[in-house]
């Protein structure tokens, strides 16, 4: 029998920071505030299942994204988004 080695005891391997792909995109350049009323802008930050993007993802910036929350928040409320 093969000796166990520390990886084979039910740990799970972390990728690592660099390893993880990044989905990059500049869909707020140019833009100045975040409107729930503007769907067809907050449908590019929502997933299929309905939730929101974080902004590691998206590449925007903290302010963008508590726009961007705000946003979706209330477009859901309306009816707009999942």
């Amino acid at each position: 029998m093969a000796p166990r080695t520390k990886r084979s005891k039910g740990r799970k391997r972390r990728r690592s920071f660099e390893t993880v792909v990044r989905r990059r995109s500049r869909h707020l350049d140019g833009v100045t505030e975040i409107d729930g009323r503007n769907y067809d802008l907050l449908r590019q930050f929502v997933t299929e299942h309905g939730k929101i993007i974080p902004s590691r993802l998206t590449g925007a910036t903290a302010k963008q994204q508590r726009q961007i929350k705000r946003g979706v928040r209330n477009a859901r409320t309306m009816g707009l988004l999942p």
